[in-house]
């Protein structure tokens, strides 16, 4: 899939000395796979290059990867191959330095709405990114050299992002590039108790989001994550983000929304929106947002909009029970 495009990210790869990669703000498991598995990978075959990933960015739940690389002097951009990850647009790119490099590759698999990059490698039907890394190194593979680090930051992304394999968009392909990634030696024991072993007081919250939790006429679940509760729990703005996986199994419910109470009140209100069967990015897109079909974010500022989010999602939910069968 998508060869010709490959081998022109492969060239240019091949003709830069420097080589920065690039993520999005507020990182995910995606963008930090992605970055860190493409930055062992070129490391790997390409020792006499420079391969850099400076990102000031911090993450509670990703921490165990370390720190990315030190800062270096704006000049070191200006004659550097820039690889960005995983972000739609070019506001969300995390260092903004990305600007000051020579040219710019975009590899990504959202819904194209801004093509930023000199090369674009965009493949929406993918189930992360990090699939999308798994496969070029597939195509390269008798030059490129895969290390079980590589590896594990590679599979890490394509298990978050896709819901350890169970959203849509998980394919064939998607097991076999995973199985793979597994073949060069990852342990996913050590891996999965970094990412899914709990907090005592998140546990205490998730109950309490079980008891305060609501429903809608027509079956979507929704929670408002206010400041005095992150405070309450001792949780920091991302683990209280990560309420919107506790509601997504009810039996039901098509949809399901978190509202999280930003720190400082200017930025408003985050909105994580999720969904089986119908489609929310077009809800996310009317409220400053947008995202996957399935997956989607949004930043509400009042009440009324918070609200008024909340009606359209049921109404959407109320359509779609209407004119599909099959769903639960």
């Amino acid at each position: 899939m998508n060869e010709e495009i490959k081998q022109i990210i492969w060239e240019k790869i091949g003709a830069y000395r420097r080589i920065m990669l690039f993520r999005h703000s507020r990182m995910d498991g995606d963008c930090a796979g992605a970055s860190r598995g493409l930055r062992a990978l070129l490391r790997a075959t390409f020792p006499e290059k420079q391969v850099l990933l400076v990102d000031g960015q911090q993450s509670d739940y990703l921490a165990f990867l370390g720190p990315d690389d030190a800062p270096v002097p704006d000049g070191d951009y200006s004659d550097a191959l820039a690889i960005v990850v995983d972000t739609a647009t070019r506001e969300r790119i995390s260092n903004q330095k990305y600007a000051l490099c020579r040219e710019i590759v975009k590899i990504d698999h959202h819904i194209e709405t801004d093509p930023y990059g000199a090369v674009n490698w965009v493949e929406e039907e993918r189930s992360s990114v990090c699939e999308m890394v798994a496969a070029f190194y597939e195509t390269f593979r008798e030059r490129l050299v895969l290390t079980r680090e590589a590896a594990e930051y590679i599979f890490m992304g394509m298990v978050t992002d896709s819901g350890r394999f169970r959203f849509g968009g998980v394919t064939g392909e998607t097991m076999r590039l995973a199985g793979m990634l597994l073949d060069a030696g990852v342990d996913t024991e050590t891996l999965y108790a970094n990412l899914y072993l709990q907090d005592y007081a998140a546990l205490k919250f998730k109950a309490y989001v079980y008891e305060n939790m609501q429903r809608t006429e027509h079956g979507v679940a929704y929670i408002h994550v206010t400041g005095d509760m992150q405070r309450r729990f001792g949780l920091s703005f991302e683990t209280a983000s990560s309420v919107i996986s506790y509601l997504e199994n009810i039996r039901g419910c098509l949809c399901w929304l978190a509202f999280i109470e930003c720190e400082q009140p200017e930025e408003g209100v985050r909105v994580r929106l999720r969904s089986r069967f119908m489609s929310v990015n077009a809800i996310a897109e009317k409220y400053r947002g947008g995202g996957h079909a399935c997956a989607s974010g949004a930043t509400v500022y009042t009440q009324e909009e918070q609200e008024a989010l909340i009606r359209d999602a049921d109404e959407a939910a109320k359509e779609y029970q209407k004119t599909h069968a099959g769903w639960m």
